[in-house]
């Protein structure tokens, strides 16, 4: 090989060296980004999740409250509808007082 030959061969490895490098730079800075964006969408994720599992509570309680109305609504319903039962006027409502009995 004669002296040129060498010295364009060592300006190319030098040069391949030198790119290599700042290619695995570069991919290292990517792995860092990558793994940064990963952890966003996993803290993401799991706001998601508690923001699910508070609905869900809450969608528990408010099946459990219209449960609640609807039996009252349906027994009024069934009170007035077969028994012809209605609510009592105030002046009709009469309240009694029991006196407490002493338990010696």
């Amino acid at each position: 090989m004669n002296k040129l030959a060498k010295s364009l061969l060592f300006e190319w490895t030098k040069f391949g060296g030198g790119l290599l490098a700042s290619l695995v730079f570069v991919c290292a800075l990517l792995v860092i980004y990558q793994k940064h964006l990963c952890r966003q969408l996993f803290m993401e994720l799991q706001k998601q999740e508690q923001e699910i599992e508070s609905l869900q509570v809450e969608w528990s309680q408010l099946l459990l409250e219209q449960g609640t109305w609807s039996a009252d609504a349906r027994l009024e319903r069934i009170a007035r509808k077969h028994m012809q039962m209605v609510l009592p006027e105030p002046n009709e409502v009469i309240v009694i007082a029991i006196a407490k009995s002493d338990p010696r």
